[in-house]
């Protein structure tokens, strides 16, 4: 079973290390600082970059960790990713350089156009995990830069449709802040309550509040749970009109978080 650490990086962003023995892949490598501290400490060898899209706070240490090193790079085909070797898309499989075990792509558009996530299943992972970059967060969801919220809307409902028990690594540390908006949607929904008392505990700690699981997600996220008849009250009123689906109600949730 491989190991998944947090690497810190900027104000919020988390690298996520993936480790077997002395051998690491790395999701997401904005800052090749925090990498590359990472591997002199524990004496151990990066055998592969994995990337979910293009922003620069998810691409731009690529170079750095390739300068000294020959590995893998696997990413989005339908974006420009630096140094890629591998371009891959929803459906594809990919048997991870170095650690042994396989991950499914998904194509989750709306963040950026081209935007994909990967999936572990095997049982080498434990319980299932999720590596989505900036499509789900914690209690929350990314913003639409480039897709629309009608593929937002369908990346985060194939997202929610995994196993319950999937360990969510999103990219960056916004729970706290989520959970706000989250409490606003719903104020009467104890198990956001919970959650909040729960994550600040962490981060009064001094501790990552991530991963997130997938079953937490669909009780406490507000973008997974527009389908709620209050989550709809609230969206319709805030947007002030009868909204016609989900993906409507998404939206509605999507422009007043913009602003909250």
């Amino acid at each position: 079973m491989v190991s998944i650490i947090p690497l810190a990086a900027f104000s919020d962003n988390y690298v996520w290390a993936i480790r077997a023995g002395d051998r690491v892949v790395v999701v997401d490598p904005g800052d090749d600082e925090p990498v590359a501290g990472y591997l002199a400490r524990e004496r151990a060898t990066l055998a592969a970059i994995l990337v979910t899209h293009h922003h620069p706070d998810h691409t731009g240490g690529i170079a750095d960790l390739l300068r000294e090193r020959s590995v893998p790079v696997i990413g989005p085909g339908r974006e420009s990713i630096p140094g890629r070797t591998l371009a891959v898309g929803g459906g594809d499989r990919v048997d991870v350089p170095g650690i042994g075990l396989p991950l499914e792509v998904l194509d989750v558009p709306g963040h950026t156009s081209g935007h994909i996530a990967f999936v572990g299943r095997d049982a080498g992972w434990g319980s299932p995990v999720l590596f989505c970059g900036d499509t789900l967060f914690a209690a929350g969801c990314g913003r639409l830069f480039e897709g629309t919220a009608d593929q937002m809307w369908a990346s985060l409902s194939a997202l929610a449709a995994l196993p319950a028990e999937t360990r969510v690594f999103c990219a960056h540390e916004y729970t706290i802040a989520n959970l706000r908006f989250a409490g606003a949607v719903e104020p009467g929904n104890p198990a956001i309550a919970e959650r909040v008392a729960r994550e600040r505990a962490k981060r009064e700690r001094g501790l990552p509040t991530l991963p997130s699981t997938i079953a937490e997600e669909r009780r406490t996220n507000p973008f997974l749970r527009v389908a709620d008849p209050q989550v709809r009250a609230i969206a319709e009123a805030q947007a002030g009109r009868k909204l016609a689906g989900d993906a409507e109600v998404f939206r509605a949730l999507r422009d007043w978080k913009n602003a909250f």
